[in-house]
């Protein structure tokens, strides 16, 4: 299945694939979808590509003038493949390739947050929900009113219960159900609760 950039500065170019099974690239068609919801806020914005694969998340949100980008992956395939594809499409300058554990490095506390988080797992192992709160326990990871992902397999849905993160859309497409997560910025939620204290009953 060929995967290529769909817009921006790389439109139209190809991008290698993993060699073996253990990564799943985001069909084109799905990821297309992402980038019209996520819409003119990418540009400018840091973007994180956790469970990175191929890159392609990462590189489309560069493509479309994401200000920066980190590609995390543990597979030493994966990691020479992301920067095979940065150098492809010409955005190796602003981007950086770790060879980590994402879950480790969720862990950590962050230099930088982030504007945009991609959590893109291997299925059916439970993976996104743990990434998913260590996010929410780890939320310094994303900037207030930033957006976190969660690409999963229909079938892998299930509860999660969130304190910092709170759900605010998901679609589906096929096979593929995204997740879209938000931390609020304290001042608005702030607002909202005054709002609803003065209130009439």
């Amino acid at each position: 299945m060929p995967i290529r950039v769909i817009a921006g500065s790389a439109k139209g170019r190809k991008l290698k694939l993993v060699p073996g099974e253990s990564t799943r690239p985001i069909m084109d068609r799905v990821k297309e979808a992402l980038f019209n919801i996520l819409g003119s806020g990418i540009h400018g914005a840091s973007f994180l590509d956790l469970f990175a694969g191929t890159g392609s998340v990462g590189i489309e949100a560069l493509s479309r003038g994401a200000a920066r980008a980190v590609f995390i992956d543990m597979d030493r395939m994966a990691i020479r493949t992301i920067h095979e594809n940065l150098e492809t499409t010409r955005l190796a300058d602003r981007a950086e390739v770790l060879r980590t554990d994402a879950l480790v490095y969720l862990r950590r506390r962050s230099a930088e947050p982030f504007d945009y988080i991609y959590v893109a797992p291997p299925q059916y192992k439970g993976i996104w929900k743990e990434a998913l709160l260590t996010l929410d326990a780890n939320p310094e990871h994303l900037n207030p009113d930033g957006v976190v992902v969660v690409q999963i397999d229909p079938d892998e849905r299930d509860d999660v219960s969130l304190s910092t993160l709170e759900l605010f859309d998901e679609r589906s497409y096929g096979k593929t159900l995204l997740w879209f997560f938000e931390r609020p910025d304290p001042e608005d939620l702030e607002a909202e609760e005054e709002a609803e204290t003065e209130a009439p009953d």
